[in-house]
């Protein structure tokens, strides 16, 4: 089994009103973690994005990279 992916598009900035990045939606404590997280970790971390997508405005500003990617 592949390890999952980044999340990150490089479009990293934080949004200073959600805190999260502007590109893939973390936060600030998912992106540092990122690299030392388990498989099961990294699997919460993109179930949490997929359900910010969901949640997200349409014109929020936040994002436009990650609206389309699918969720693991």
């Amino acid at each position: 089994m592949n390890p999952l992916p980044s999340p990150c598009v490089r479009q990293c900035r934080i949004d200073p009103a959600s805190g999260w990045c502007v590109g893939c939606l973390r936060t600030l404590d998912e992106i540092t973690l990122w690299r030392d997280s388990s498989e099961a970790q990294r699997q919460v971390i993109w179930q949490r994005l997929a359900e910010r997508r969901q949640n997200l405005a349409p014109n929020s500003g936040l994002s436009p990279a990650m609206a389309g990617a699918s969720s693991l």
